[in-house]
């Protein structure tokens, strides 16, 4: 079964390295924009749907597991092969999807945020000592 997960990586990927060429394209860059990220978050998607349908087994889960941990290697193998003073010397294009992203990110993060919740911090000493008093450990 753990080649189920392997399979399900590879299906990932081919649909993430497609949108990343399209996405490309539409920039109007010639080269895949974001395919690997594209790849990785499909392949969490994929692995929460099966996971909440029921079908995710544990093989599978081990297969997918196994690919998700590798995912910092894998960008960094795939970032080392990108021509960044290539795509600089492109145009704004670049200027504009790194402000753009950040800008995502920072709203994503504070969507994130308001709907987590009021505030769940760790508890300060005192709050932390007065529970443990109260339920009768002693340490």
């Amino acid at each position: 079964m753990t080649i189920f997960g392997v399979a399900l990586l590879a299906i990932c990927t081919l649909a993430g390295v497609l949108l990343g060429d399209l996405l490309g394209a539409a920039l109007h860059v010639k080269s895949n924009v974001g395919g690997v990220g594209l790849a990785m978050a499909l392949l969490i998607a994929a692995r929460i749907w099966l996971d909440r349908t029921g079908k995710l087994s544990g093989g599978v889960k081990l297969g997918v597991e196994f690919w998700g941990s590798l995912y910092i290697p894998i960008v960094v193998a795939m970032a080392a092969q990108q021509n960044v003073i290539g795509a600089i010397s492109g145009g704004p294009i670049v200027v504009i999807a790194a402000v753009a992203t950040a800008l995502l990110c920072l709203a994503s993060v504070a969507l994130l945020g308001r709907l987590g919740g009021g505030r769940r911090g760790l508890p300060s000493a005192n709050e932390d000592h007065a529970e443990r008093t109260l339920s009768g450990d002693p340490s």
